[in-house]
């Protein structure tokens, strides 16, 4: 209870039901290892946050842009709901801190792995929208999305990162990237996908995403960003 209160304290919202916080913060692994609590775990809160977090980051970036076409809007909130990000917003709270995990989970890095915290920000938006409704969802939300805006569009990390690789990809070694997806996590209405950027028999990039297309996005930018790094230092020494 002293850990709801503080996290409570953190978030500057105070829950009418405690139990729904306690919720979004219990991992699976949890009650496989604890059958005997009388508790639920987070997925079916993680499924509401997702389309909250949709609806609320949609609305927001209508009317931050006014003028901006649909395909550039629907980019632009791919890349701010996307896993990595949610798993940033969730790293900026602290939040890992606060789950509930098994002890295997724990162990192994669990409050520090993508999916999960990612799945975590999720039920805790849901959490907060069934006890405070929207617009407490919107101040914990707006204020994580503006900051993080700005660098998507700085970095243009809301571009077709596939197609950019591919071009460059094409230029250097005269061949296309193919992707494979390696892993997948989580429930099924909620999977992780995990897909590697090849060229030729050479791993370029790995990334993760709630489906196959969006994890292939995350890994075509990481490639990218490698293969900028490595154009970088070839100047550098050259």
């Amino acid at each position: 209870m002293g850990q709801l209160q503080e996290l409570e304290e953190k978030l500057s919202i105070r829950f009418k039901d405690k139990s729904l916080l306690s919720r979004a913060l219990t991992h699976r692994s949890f009650l496989n290892e604890h059958p005997e609590q009388a508790l639920e775990d987070n997925e079916r809160l993680e499924f509401l946050g997702d389309a909250v977090l949709d609806f609320l980051v949609a609305a927001y970036l209508y009317h931050r842009f006014p003028e901006m076409k649909e395909g550039d809007l629907t980019s632009l909130r791919a890349a701010l709901v996307r896993t990595e990000t949610l798993a940033d917003f969730t790293r900026s709270l602290d939040l890992g801190r606060f789950l509930l995990l098994g002890l295997g989970e724990a162990d192994s890095g669990g409050r520090n792995r993508t999916p999960l915290l990612c799945a975590a920000f999720e039920a805790l938006v849901g959490a907060i929208y069934l006890d405070q409704g929207l617009d407490a969802v919107r101040a914990l939300v707006n204020p994580l999305i503006g900051p993080t805006l700005v660098k998507i569009l700085d970095d243009s990390l809301y571009i077709d990162a596939k197609s950019a690789f591919q071009v460059w990809a094409q230029a250097q070694y005269n061949i296309t990237p193919h992707y494979l997806v390696v892993g997948s996590s989580g429930p099924d209405h909620a999977k992780v996908f995990t897909v590697q950027a090849w060229v030729g028999d050479v791993v370029w990039g790995e990334g993760n995403g709630r489906s196959k297309q969006t994890a292939a996005q995350a890994a075509a930018q990481n490639a990218l960003a490698r293969a900028e790094s490595e154009e970088w230092e070839m100047e550098t020494k050259g």
